[in-house]
C-alpha cells in the first residue's frame, strides 16, 4: 500500500502533493509553520498583505502554472502579465515587440534604448551563436567569463546580462554558472514569444497555489499538517517512521521538501545517506533582501515593474499598479552586496532616497518592512552538485529547488523536483 508523508509545504512539497492527489494517492503533509508556502508565502504588515519575497513567474514555467489552475488557478486573472521589458530606469529600455520567438528578442535587442548601435549588433549576434549552439557549452565556467568570451563589453554586461542572471539565478554573475544562465535563456527566450511573458501574481504567493493546492489534497482525501514539524526520521525496509511533537507516525515513503539546512538535518543521522548529506553542506547561499514602502496612494511609478542601474535597489514592483495596493512598493535586492553590511533602518533610508532622486518621490512613507531573507536560494555556480530526488534509500525522497535539474533557485525549479518525486514514487520506482 503506498501511504506517503510529504515534509514541507512550499511550493516543491506542494506540487508533489497536488500531483499524487491528482493521481488518486492520498498523502499527509507535515509544515513546521502555521501557514503555506515556505520561501514564497504571504505576510501581513500594517493589515496590508504582502509576501516574504517579491517573485514574478515566467511564461515558460509551464509546470508551474499548470498546477495552479489543476487546483482552482486562473492564469490570465491571477497574474498582470507583461510582455518581455526590461527597464533600467534612465539608462536602458528593452521591450519585445509582438513576433514570434527568437524574432522579437532580436528586434527588441536591436531597438534597445541606452546602447550603441554596434553594442546591439553584439548583444543580438550573441543571442544567434547561443542558439546555433542550442544553448549548450562543452564545460562550465562563470557567466561573467562566458559573456567575455562572446565579446560582450562592459556596458552589455552591466545593463543587460547582469540583470538578467540576477534575477534569474540570484547569484552574481562573476560566479554564476554559465549553463545554467543558458537553460533558463533558451525557455524563456527561444521557443515561443509569450515564454517570455513576465506574470507578476495579483494575489500573494500563499493563495496564489498552496492554499488552493492544500484544499484540493484535502478533497481527495490526503492530510494537511500545519504547525507541526518533523523531528526525526527512522526508515527501514518496509517503510519510514516519523516523529513529531504530536507523536510518531508511520508511511510507506516520505517525500522531504524542506529547505537544504532543514532536509540535512533531517537526514544527517541516518545511514547510507552520507554523500547526500555532503552535498547538501557543500551548497553556499546567496540572500535576497525585499523592502517594502507603504506611501500615500497616489503615489506610483512610471511602469508597474522596472529596474534601477548601479544602485542599491535593483527591481522596484508597483503593487498599486501590479494589485490595486496604492501607494506601495516593492524593492528588491537579490544576491550579495554591500546592503548585507547596513542596518535595516538604514536600508530602508538609502532606498527611499534612491526613489526621491530617481522619481521625485518626496512623500514621507506612511511606513515600510524590510524582510531579509539570508538564505534565500544556493549560489548557482559552474558544474555544482545538486542532490538526486531519488535517494539511496528507496523509500525516501527529496524536493526542493536546490535538488537536480536545469533550473536555479526558482519556483518552477522547486516544482519540477516535485513532480519528479511524484512520478517516482506513483510508477512504483521505490517500492
Amino acid at each position: 500500500m503506498i501511504n506517503p508523508a510529504i515534509i514541507g509545504g512550499g511550493y516543491a512539497g506542494m506540487a508533489a502533493a497536488a500531483s499524487l492527489a491528482e493521481r488518486g494517492i492520498a498523502v499527509t503533509l507535515f509544515e513546521s509553520a502555521g501557514q503555506l508556502g515556505g520561501r514564497a508565502r504571504g505576510v501581513t504588515q500594517q493589515h496590508t498583505q504582502l509576501d516574504n519575497g517579491q517573485h514574478l513567474l515566467l511564461g515558460c514555467y509551464r509546470d508551474t502554472l499548470k498546477l495552479i489552475e489543476l487546483v482552482g488557478g486562473h492564469i490570465e486573472s491571477d497574474f498582470l502579465r507583461l510582455p518581455l521589458q526590461l527597464d533600467l530606469h534612465g539608462q536602458f529600455s528593452l521591450r519585445a515587440p509582438n513576433l514570434p520567438a527568437p524574432l522579437h528578442l532580436l528586434v527588441a535587442l536591436l531597438r534597445a534604448h541606452g546602447l550603441s548601435w554596434g553594442e546591439r549588433i553584439s548583444a543580438a549576434r550573441f543571442m544567434l551563436t547561443l542558439r546555433k549552439m542550442n544553448f549548450r557549452i562543452s564545460a562550465d565556467i562563470t557567466a561573467s567569463a562566458l559573456l567575455r568570451q562572446y565579446g560582450q563589453n562592459d556596458t552589455l554586461i552591466q545593463k543587460l546580462w547582469e540583470p538578467l542572471c540576477i534575477a534569474a539565478l540570484n547569484t552574481p554573475v562573476a560566479i554564476a554558472s554559465a549553463q545554467i544562465l543558458l537553460n533558463v535563456l533558451r525557455d524563456a527566450l527561444n521557443q515561443t514569444r509569450a515564454d517570455s511573458d513576465m506574470l507578476i501574481p495579483k494575489m500573494d504567493f500563499t493563495a496564489l497555489f498552496p492554499a488552493r493546492a492544500a484544499n484540493y489534497v484535502k478533497k481527495r482525501g490526503g492530510h494537511i499538517l500545519t504547525s507541526c514539524g518533523v523531528e526525526s526520521l527512522h526508515p527501514d525496509e518496509s517503510g519510514v517512521e516519523i516523529t513529531t511533537k504530536r507523536g510518531r507516525m508511520y508511511f510507506s515513503h516520505v517525500i522531504c521538501a524542506t529547505p537544504p539546512v532543514a532536509t540535512a538535518r533531517l537526514i544527517r543521522p541516518i545511514a547510507g545517506l552520507s554523500s547526500v548529506v555532503t552535498q547538501i553542506d557543500a551548497l553556499q547561499h546567496q540572500p535576497i533582501y525585499t523592502l517594502y514602502i507603504q506611501y500615500p496612494a497616489g503615489v506610483t511609478l512610471p511602469h508597474p515593474m522596472l529596474g534601477l542601474h548601479q544602485r542599491l535597489s535593483q527591481w522596484l514592483f508597483d503593487k498599486g499598479q501590479i494589485a490595486g495596493q496604492h501607494g506601495l512598493i516593492a524593492s528588491v535586492i537579490s544576491a550579495e552586496g554591500i546592503h548585507q553590511e547596513l542596518s535595516q533602518a538604514e536600508l530602508a533610508q538609502k532606498v527611499i532616497a534612491e526613489l526621491r532622486e530617481e522619481f521625485g518621490i518626496t512623500e514621507n512613507p506612511l511606513w515600510h518592512k524590510v524582510i531579509a531573507e539570508k538564505r534565500a536560494t544556493f549560489a548557482c555556480t559552474p558544474d555544482l552538485s545538486r542532490p538526486d530526488q531519488q535517494t539511496p534509500l528507496p523509500r525516501l525522497l527529496l524536493a526542493g529547488d536546490y535538488t537536480k535539474g536545469d533550473y536555479p533557485a526558482t519556483l518552477e525549479g522547486a516544482v519540477q523536483s516535485g513532480l519528479r518525486c511524484a512520478e517516482l514514487l506513483s510508477k512504483g520506482f521505490s517500492l
